[in-house]
């Protein structure tokens, strides 16, 4: 965690203090773009199928992709078709673009890919959401979209909006960006439809997420591999809820690299690591072209209990009525 981050995450840090200036600035231009939209000045468009928003209103991982990959599967089932809208974060795209079981994280942005594979879903990702979901729409016969990490990104209107909150971290010292870790302050969730707290209690939270990863799978398709010692390489925004999970798996953990979230791997960040490597299934989509027999990634799996999962479920199918 760099030094940025290390004060988001304390009260009272000289270097959060030190970037007010900058923090009133961002608050300036972000609440007058919301209003500008709220008031119609600026157009939202609105979409022939319900469009759903899985966000958050802090930078970092709250659990946002196991959750789209819970909800598709669940909406699967009910036999709803859903598609995902993603920006694609970290790829350079300016046209909305497929993404393919076989498309490279380096193309498309590794969530996006790692939705593509898991959620038997079609994906489309542009950081213009409009664009995209038009996209979507003209390829796939899909039933209602959800956008993944689209909170922020008022020019497409929306039929419901979930927030997503990690329940260990919070919202740090609760202040704006570059001063805190929030793009948004947290009077804000008062506006959404559902507050979902990630492996923690959060006051304003609706219902309590579960997140789970025991299996080690092999990046070449070779046997999982079973608690012993590891060293953890990701790139994510919460490293720390990795190594926990990696820890309760049954995992020894006696070595750890930690990178920047969407991190771009190549073969010489893992330079002088002999032993098994463990890591997120978000990284392991970006370094299966350079894999070794010994590297694997800890698959993981939202769960909520059996009522509220049903409550959530129903909430988001009667948009189709």
């Amino acid at each position: 965690m760099n030094l940025l981050e290390q004060s988001w995450y304390q009260k009272n840090h000289w270097l959060s203090w030190l970037l007010l200036p900058l923090t009133a600035l961002y608050w300036l231009l972000s609440t007058g773009r919301r209003l500008l939209f709220r008031s119609g000045i600026l157009r939202r468009h609105q979409l022939p199928v319900p469009l759903v928003i899985v966000g958050n209103i802090s930078v970092g991982g709250t659990g946002k992709t196991p959750f789209t990959l819970w909800l598709c599967q669940q909406l699967l089932a009910k036999g709803v078709r859903p598609g995902i809208i993603s920006r694609g974060y970290g790829a350079k795209i300016n046209v909305p673009t497929r993404v393919n079981t076989d498309s490279l994280a380096c193309h498309v942005g590794d969530e996006p890919l790692l939705l593509a594979r898991r959620s038997q879903c079609p994906v489309v990702v542009c950081p213009d959401r409009v664009a995209a979901a038009r996209a979507l729409l003209d390829q796939y016969p899909v039933d209602m979209i959800i956008c993944d990490d689209g909170l922020q990104h008022y020019r497409l209107a929306r039929d419901l909006e979930i927030v997503l909150v990690d329940g260990k971290r919070g919202f740090g010292n609760g202040l704006l960006l570059p001063s805190g870790p929030l793009r948004e302050l947290p009077s804000r969730l008062a506006s959404v439809d559902m507050v979902i707290a990630n492996s923690g209690e959060v006051p304003q939270a609706d219902y309590q997420m579960q997140i789970s990863g025991n299996e080690a799978k092999n990046l070449l398709g070779k046997a999982p591999l079973l608690p012993c010692d590891v060293t953890l390489v990701a790139g994510i925004g919460n490293p720390q809820r990795f190594l926990l999970s990696a820890r309760l798996a049954g995992f020894n953990v006696i070595g750890q690299r930690f990178f920047a979230d969407h991190h771009q791997f190549t073969a010489t960040d893992f330079a002088g690591i002999s032993g098994p490597v463990l890591m997120t299934e978000k990284d392991a989509v970006k370094c299966q072209l350079f894999a070794r027999d010994n590297w694997y990634f800890l698959a993981v799996t939202a769960s909520f209990d059996s009522e509220q999962g049903a409550e959530i479920v129903t909430k988001i199918t009667r948009l189709l009525e």
